[in-house]
């Protein structure tokens, strides 16, 4: 095999190198941000819940303003809307496609008020005593909310948490041996210069020395490949879905993370993988050499 020949192969499994590093580490980074996010994306989804506080039909406006007041200023409240009986049906009519009112010849809708909770009254527990302190209150004649996805809610954020992390070492430990395999093929082409500089009484390290700077390099253009990427999807995902306040300027030091741990694990993985690798062949004999 030519020298020429032996270059170029080396190079396209940099190459290959980099591509996966990059992968690995979009991979990663969206992962982090899911756990590093997590408090905010699971507020944003329980406090989406809403309690609606049915009114009487008769209820005057003074006591209705007094009512949302009250409930106002009350810790648990995040925020109130008023729907008069007018903009109930008319909500209704456009939802059912038909002017509902004029075939009843009355509206038969009540005014209410919807709350949305702070999220850490989101939970079952707190939304049954909220709803016993606002049916205590002789100006609301019905208390309505959805019980089941409240609790299926909370279940499944905890459940998807758990999931998130555990998938997250699963794939931090695949990536590492596929890099690793990865490498040791790069390096499989240079087996015999390894023995010879060995033979010559070259040191491991200085052996090693190329090689791992090689890495370390791979490893560094691969982290910011991942950077460039994971960036342009989080400020995708952000424009989409703003409530979810993945970008504020209050965050610039989760980014900062990010950015340090991708950088991090782009160059622990490649110097691991690539000390690790050039080791293994400085151990094998040189009939193991040929062998392989």
């Amino acid at each position: 095999m030519s020298e020429t020949t032996v270059r170029r192969r080396f190079q396209t499994s940099s190459v290959t190198i980099v591509i996966s590093i990059t992968l690995v580490l979009v991979m990663l980074g969206l992962l982090s941000v899911l756990l590093l996010k997590a408090k905010t994306v699971s507020d944003y989804f329980k406090e989406s819940i809403a309690i609606t506080v049915f009114l009487d039909e008769n209820a005057k406006d003074a006591d209705v303003i007094a009512l949302q007041k009250s409930i106002d200023a009350e810790p648990w409240r995040r925020n109130t809307v008023y729907i008069s009986k007018d903009e109930a049906a008319k909500n209704l009519k456009t939802e059912l496609g038909e002017d509902f009112v004029q075939t009843l010849g009355f509206n038969p809708l009540q005014p209410s008020i919807e709350i949305s909770l702070r999220a850490e009254y989101a939970n079952n527990d707190s939304i049954r005593w909220i709803e016993q302190d606002l049916r205590d209150d002789a100006r609301i004649k019905d208390v309505v909310y959805q019980k089941d996805m409240i609790g299926a809610l909370n279940e499944n954020l905890t459940t998807v948490s758990l999931v998130i992390l555990v998938f997250s070492g699963a794939l931090l430990f695949i990536a590492v041996a596929l890099i690793f395999n990865t490498i040791r093929l790069a390096i499989y082409s240079q087996r015999f210069l390894i023995r010879t500089m060995d033979l010559v009484g070259a040191t491991k390290s200085f052996i090693r020395r190329p090689f791992v700077w090689k890495g370390i390099r791979n490893g560094l253009i691969g982290a910011v490949l991942a950077i460039v990427i994971t960036t342009g999807i989080i400020l995708a995902i952000d424009n989409s879905f703003r409530e979810l306040k993945l970008i504020q300027v209050a965050d610039v030091q989760t980014l900062a993370v990010l950015c340090a741990l991708q950088i991090i694990l782009g160059i622990l993985i490649t110097w691991f993988s690539t000390s690790l690798a050039v080791r293994r062949f400085l151990r094998q004999s040189t009939d193991a050499l040929y062998a392989n």
